[in-house]
């Protein structure tokens, strides 16, 4: 079958790509113990330009909120920002897009990664199957302190903070990550919520906050470079929600009225234990452009693309390893599988050592 589609430029709001095949934002911890982006990156980033739109990394909003081994950028103070650039730099010499995915781990983070901070979350409900990475080894996860109401107004500035800060740093736009059962998810899904007021209870609450964070970030850059991800499906962290198709289709027609420059959709769950079709509500329910993220090929990512279900595919674990990716596919060739046990190391093993096609 065709994968022609795949190659068609396409306008996601105000951005103007030269194909439709997405590099996905993927957790790497190559930044240094302050969450400063390394030179590596710059690098790393740079190798896969050709995608039409890189996606970079889950990048914290504001201080004292990691929540991968300590390991992972931050976009809050100058020397973030000064690493960022020279990232931002490094793509667009290679003629590339990339924007920046800004995050709040929520209860996924642990004290023994924040000088002591405690893990905060809509409910004081944590993690239960699985542990996480310390500088002390691996440790349950804790029970998170429920956040106040009168909070939230600080979360949401920690969000417009970040996203002035982006710009600063030279990105194309910004994602908003309301995915993976971090503290947007984690209020938007009944597994994780379980609070009353005017953030809990019902869904139209619930997704409160996710379009509080939306809305001010459209303050900072407009709605043509901001865009959203989420996984209503996925269990990842622990998550679950009682309606996963009704929360697609609220959550999509909400961002669709903002006018946003696309919806990033995970249709799966990394662990298989919730299957439902999201795909379908989120695309009648969001009228801008659909990106589909987990588990596409190219022939199934071109057909959706054909059928006018999505407008572009985003692809995680192969961009690993195969920084051309774009060249793979339009030749037809199988991609490399990646190492797994390198996806958290450090250095340049399974990170920028990954060889591009030589003609």
């Amino acid at each position: 079958m065709s994968t022609a589609s795949l190659f068609a430029p396409v306008a996601l709001g105000d951005l103007h790509l030269p194909n439709r095949i997405i590099m996905s934002s993927l957790t790497r911890c190559r930044a240094d113990a302050e969450h400063i982006p390394t030179p590596i990156m710059a690098e790393y980033y740079a190798q896969r330009a050709s995608a039409g739109l890189v996606m970079a990394e889950a990048t914290m909003a504001m201080e004292g909120n990691s929540a991968f081994q300590g390991r992972e950028p931050g976009i809050y103070s100058a020397a973030q920002i000064a690493g960022w650039k020279a990232v931002t730099d490094a793509v667009h010499v290679k003629g590339g897009r990339i924007m920046l995915q800004i995050w709040h781990g929520g209860r996924a983070c642990h004290s023994l990664l924040n000088n002591g901070r405690h893990p905060v979350a809509p409910s004081p409900l944590r993690i239960e199957n699985d542990e996480t990475y310390t500088p002390e080894g691996k440790k349950p996860y804790e029970i998170p302190r429920e956040l106040r109401d009168d909070e939230i107004p600080g979360i949401i500035a920690g969000f417009v903070h970040a996203a002035k800060c982006a710009q600063a740093a030279g990105f194309d736009g910004v994602e908003v990550h309301g995915a993976n059962g971090y503290l947007l998810d984690q209020f938007l899904r009944t597994g994780s919520n379980q609070r009353t007021g005017p953030y809990g209870g019902p869904l139209e609450n619930r997704a409160k906050l996710l379009l509080e964070v939306t809305d001010a970030v459209i303050g900072v850059w407009g709605a043509g470079r901001v865009a959203v991800r989420i996984s209503p499906l996925n269990s990842y962290n622990f998550m679950k929600d009682e309606d996963p198709v009704g929360l697609t289709a609220y959550v999509a027609s909400q961002l669709s009225r903002r006018k946003i420059a696309f919806l990033d959709l995970m249709r799966g769950d990394f662990y298989g234990q919730q299957k439902a079709d999201v795909v379908t509500p989120a695309r009648q329910h969001f009228s801008g452009p659909l990106i589909g993220n987990m588990g596409f090929t190219a022939v199934e990512g071109a057909a959706a693309i054909d059928a006018g279900i999505l407008n572009a595919v985003s692809f995680g674990h192969h961009y690993v390893s195969n920084p051309d990716l774009v060249e793979r596919f339009k030749r037809g060739l199988t991609p490399v599988e990646p190492d797994s046990k390198t996806f958290y190391s450090s250095g340049p093993t399974g990170y920028t050592d990954y060889p591009a096609l030589v003609d």
